[in-house]
């Protein structure tokens, strides 16, 4: 039976770091993306799916910086992500691989980011309760992009990227 994960069960969290000679004028960012939906079959052949609609980013917390990110900071960063880095861009992610050892599930598959698919893998971790979380890497040069710079290229997000879930596991046939 598929297992269905999306924001009504949990988080895809996203994390960006900060670099550069004017980084402690920025901020590290923690970030969930509000629409986005997988599927996971642990039936041979398992599979993941994943969907996020890159318009959906949403700042829940900056760390660091010399002053704290206020609200203006948190509605514009969203903004500038769709419009100067992800490009409103749809983000899709299909396994090639999905091995299932106990509660280890070792996945590898294309990312479709920044209108190409690269090569990605990860591992999830699933407790007797239906609690699924895992986390990847990404770096935006695997992509061919150069990450986003602010102050003259000066303040720099860091080339790689974090990217989160943590959700509760339910069956499509859960509703």
């Amino acid at each position: 039976m598929p297992i269905v994960l999306g924001p009504d069960s949990g988080t895809l969290t996203v994390r960006t770091r900060r670099r550069g000679a004017a980084s402690k004028a920025g901020h590290d960012l923690r970030m969930e993306v509000g629409s986005w939906s997988a599927q996971l079959d642990l039936n041979d052949p398992a599979s993941l799916s994943l969907s996020a609609d890159s318009r959906s980013f949403r700042v829940v917390e900056g760390t660091g910086g010399v002053i704290p990110l206020g609200d203006e900071e948190r509605e514009a960063i969203p903004k500038t992500i769709d419009e100067d880095v992800l490009k409103g861009q749809p983000i899709e992610f299909r396994s090639t691989d999905v091995a299932v050892a106990g509660e280890r599930i070792d996945v590898r598959g294309e990312l479709d980011l920044f209108g190409a698919a690269r090569p990605v893998a990860f591992t999830l971790e699933r407790d007797g309760n239906g609690r699924i979380t895992g986390a990847a890497t990404v770096k935006h040069s695997d992509w061919g992009v150069k990450p986003y710079t602010a102050l003259f290229g000066t303040l720099k997000v860091a080339d790689e990227v974090e990217i989160a879930v943590d959700a509760i596991a339910r069956s499509t046939d859960d509703g």
